[in-house]
């Protein structure tokens, strides 16, 4: 078995890896979308590695997702590690799919916002330390239904413990909201952002964010309109902006999401960000995404990347928040010629999760949601984060 870098032609294989552990696919478009990373071509980087088995298959897989950074007028780049599959049949290929990774050139930090418990120790080996020092291993989560929460919860515990229990193909928690949004009542200062333009009022607001001398990953209208066309989210994310007279000081991004079927839908908080000079923004920017979760049939809001600046802005909203995980999500290895890394205080915009969850099916009728007590066939989903 060998290495080597991921081609178009390695989709369907790299899917049938995906569908084994229950992570979502991707499409033929969306794969090309990825290809497509501005970023990744700055630097002409893989778009991932596959170990290839004896017929030239890949038998194992990681992807290697390349965004851009500026601190000031300083542009360089990073790479989050996406998707990494090594199935007990090729086992042990995983270091070289990470070494791979971490050695790779011209980026400043190779890192893991994602991590799963069972992947978490293996980092370390290659020189990754958990990182950010504080909020390295902390998700934070806002309940909306907890009902629904506890039913899934329970349901997914049966599954892993005896799999002919229940059918986990069948999707549940399918609200009829998730179809239907009502419109949410937003804080008065926060509204929909949809111009992404070079001249737009966002554009503004990215200038005046890069100007603060934080070490951000690029929000310029060019990513954010590359971020919002990928082919496999099926509705936009969810953008709104915070005013302050008149003018953008704040925004978030979230997405709808359902980690499997058997579990409840889920708004995932993709960014979260604002100037520093505005105390303001970041709360009223939460109080507008649980507004979104309730319209939109979320059991829950998540964010699963905190930085220690974010978790700082947030306020009574972090001390009020339900930890989840607890093991370390996120693993960094720092280039020695790259930038202060301590002026950077990642959100999830930086990983992976904008195009690593699994988009809520779309369902012509919905379901009512009652555990299925039939009894059927059925695989035990792998642990989730």
């Amino acid at each position: 078995m060998s290495l080597r870098p991921f081609t178009p032609t390695d989709v369907d294989s790299v899917n049938a890896l995906h569908r084994d552990v229950w992570w979502p696919e991707r499409s033929a478009e969306g794969w090309a979308w990825l290809d497509a990373n501005p970023a990744r071509l700055d630097i002409d980087a893989p778009s991932g590695w596959v170990i290839q088995d004896k017929t030239g298959r890949p038998a194992a897989f990681l992807g290697n997702m390349i965004q851009r950074f500026w601190q000031d007028d300083r542009r360089t780049h990073g790479a989050t590690g996406f998707s990494i599959i090594v199935p007990p049949s090729v086992r042990g290929a995983s270091r070289h799919l990470i070494r791979a990774f971490v050695e790779q050139p011209d980026v400043f930090a190779a890192y893991t916002f994602n991590a799963n418990s069972r992947s978490a120790p293996l980092y370390a080996r290659f020189g990754m330390a958990a990182w950010p020092p504080r909020t390295h291993h902390l998700k934070l989560s806002w309940i909306i239904d907890p009902i629904d929460c506890l039913h899934g919860r329970i349901l997914r515990e049966a599954v892993k413990r005896a799999p002919n229990l229940s059918d986990p193909y069948r999707e549940r928690f399918m609200h009829r909201r998730l179809g239907a949004p009502r419109q949410p009542r937003l804080p008065s200062q926060v509204s929909p952002l949809e111009d992404f333009g070079d001249a737009s009022d966002y554009a503004a607001f990215w200038g005046a964010l890069r100007r603060e001398g934080r070490l951000l990953a690029d929000r310029s209208p060019q990513i954010l309109r590359w971020r919002r066309s990928d082919p496999d989210q099926r509705t936009p994310p969810v953008t709104v902006a915070f005013r302050r007279d008149g003018v953008i000081t704040g925004t978030a991004m979230a997405m709808m999401a359902k980690a499997n079927p058997i579990e409840p839908a889920f708004l995932e908080v993709l960014d979260l960000v604002a100037l520093e000079s505005d105390s303001q923004a970041i709360p009223a920017l939460m109080q507008a995404l649980m507004a979104e979760g309730r319209a939109r049939g979320a059991a829950k809001v998540r964010l699963q990347v905190v930085g220690e600046e974010l978790l700082r802005r947030l306020g009574p909203w972090a001390s009020g928040a339900r930890h989840e995980g607890g093991w370390g999500h996120s693993h960094v290895r720092f280039h020695p010629d790259g930038p202060d890394h301590h002026a950077w205080s990642p959100t999830p915009f930086d990983a992976d999760h904008a195009f690593c969850q699994r988009p809520v099916p779309i369902i012509d009728r919905p379901v009512r949601d009652r555990p299925n007590k039939r009894r059927g066939s059925g695989t035990a989903l792998p642990p989730q984060d």
